[in-house]
């Protein structure tokens, strides 16, 4: 059950329709997600969030791709499930094939598996690991 309500286009404010509006046509889609849904009960953070989104998630020295594919393993070790299905979804649209997505939950399984064992055994950090 949600914390807010998700609120459609005719009980958002002229602000967070803004941020709706932006989001349709530089996704090219009629469709707003609950995720910004949600934020629009708060129209500042909806904005910032979507600024800071698009800064973040375009083209840069990662492809879009990649970030996808982090986005997933983040959003599996952070526990969200809301992100790990709308990212996964957006890897898939940018070429992610089940063979990737296959790899990619087993490296998310080895990184969480050997994560568990140097965090409980305390592994000092090699030097020249050390940057």
């Amino acid at each position: 059950m949600p914390v807010v309500s998700l609120l459609n286009d005719g009980e958002a404010g002229a602000e967070a329709l803004a941020v709706f509006d932006d989001i349709r046509a530089k996704r090219q889609t009629d469709y707003v997600n609950n995720f910004w849904r949600a934020l629009a009960h708060d129209p500042a953070t909806l904005k910032a969030t979507w600024d800071r989104v698009q800064t973040v998630m375009s083209p840069g020295a990662l492809d879009p791709l990649v970030k996808e594919l982090i986005y997933v393993a983040v959003s599996t070790a952070n526990g969200c499930d809301y992100c790990v299905h709308s990212h996964t979804a957006a890897a898939r649209a940018k070429g992610m094939t089940p063979a990737m997505h296959g790899e990619l939950l087993a490296v998310i399984a080895m990184a969480s598996q050997t994560n568990a064992l140097a965090t409980a055994l305390s592994i000092p950090v090699d030097e020249r690991f050390k940057a």
